[in-house]
């Protein structure tokens, strides 16, 4: 059933995408405030108690509908649910018109369209940034938002269906991956701020939930790309980038299709007043990274990258289909 609710909420989110400001995701965000501003105290534990109610509630209360679907209903209405749960949670087309245009516009040689492109995505400022460092953010922000939009919520989905817990997978990975980023967003914008306590649980559940799906998109792409060359970047490089489960998976793209990756950090470009009479960013600067072996970034690695993602997911359908079929025949 697993492989099925996946491939139809694969098809049905590349005939019609859901929007960037679709009323679920809107929902969501009055989710985490409503969350943050009645159970955040500041203290460690009001950190943990209000990332378990924002991140696990949701994920139980899809799973209760599951099995209740199951019961009374029928495995036709409990697959239909969690293709509904798939098609809100992951899909290539909530981030892949960035990379599309930012593209589009490199081979047609517009690369002050292309810096424009990338600032509005990332909200940085790219004003100066030459065309093989261009190339160089755009896949290392696409194949990390390909593994969170896609290829996390397919395992944790996977692996929690495979216990009989439904879609409660793919509902607790995109919850915990929104309401981190959510959170320290607002913190940034300093409207309802979360406690430096809410968002270091926020953080380090984060990491414990992205740390099998980062390995698994890992060696996926080091299968379906160049096998040696990922694991031995993965082996030695990977430490090289400030997020071990992002440098993971940014050390195997780069020995898969031999690119360099890793280097300066882009600066954001939005102010705010500091309250000193200054102007201050709302991100600090991200940490600058060593650089991976490989050739430069060209306009070429776009199309390379593109293929790889796509081969990963051809890779995983097989599996689950091979999955699927052994336990009709067993």
């Amino acid at each position: 059933m697993s492989f099925f609710a996946i491939l139809l909420a694969l098809l049905i989110e590349q005939v019609r995408p859901l929007g960037p400001h679709n009323p679920i995701h809107g929902g969501l965000r009055v989710w985490a405030r409503w969350v943050s501003r009645n159970f955040d105290a500041g203290k460690r534990q009001h950190g943990w108690i209000s990332w378990l109610l924002a991140v696990v509630a949701p994920s139980l209360l899809a799973l209760a509908i599951h099995w209740l679907l199951l019961s009374f209903v029928g495995w036709p209405a409990a697959m239909v649910w969690s293709v509904v749960v798939l098609y809100v949670t992951l899909g290539f087309r909530q981030f892949s018109h960035h990379f599309t245009d930012i593209r589009d516009a490199l081979e047609a040689g517009d690369e002050m369209r292309a810096r424009q492109l990338l600032a509005q995505w990332q909200r940085v400022d790219a004003s100066e940034l030459p065309r093989s460092e261009i190339v160089r953010h755009v896949i290392e922000h696409s194949v990390i938002a390909a593994h969170r939009h896609v290829f996390g919520v397919l395992a944790w989905f996977s692996v929690l269906a495979a216990f009989g817990l439904g879609p409660a997978g793919a509902v607790l990975y995109r919850m915990a991956e929104f309401v981190g980023r959510y959170w320290r967003y607002r913190s940034r914008m300093q409207i309802q701020p979360a406690s430096e306590a809410l968002q270091s649980a926020a953080a380090r559940a984060w990491t414990a939930v992205d740390w099998l799906p980062a390995r698994i998109t890992a060696i996926a792409f080091a299968v379906v790309g160049s096998f040696e060359e990922a694991i031995d970047c993965w082996r030695n490089y990977a430490q090289r980038f400030p997020n071990d489960n992002d440098g993971v998976i940014l050390a195997a793209t780069s020995g898969a299709v031999n690119v360099r990756l890793g280097g300066e950090a882009l600066k954001p470009s939005v102010f705010t007043p500091n309250g000193n009479g200054g102007l201050a960013a709302t991100e600090p600067p991200g940490p600058d990274t060593a650089s991976t072996p490989g050739r430069e970034a060209e306009v070429g690695h776009l199309r390379s990258v593109v293929g790889l993602v796509w081969r990963s997911v051809v890779l995983w359908m097989v599996l689950l289909a091979l999955l699927t079929l052994a336990n009709l025949l067993g």
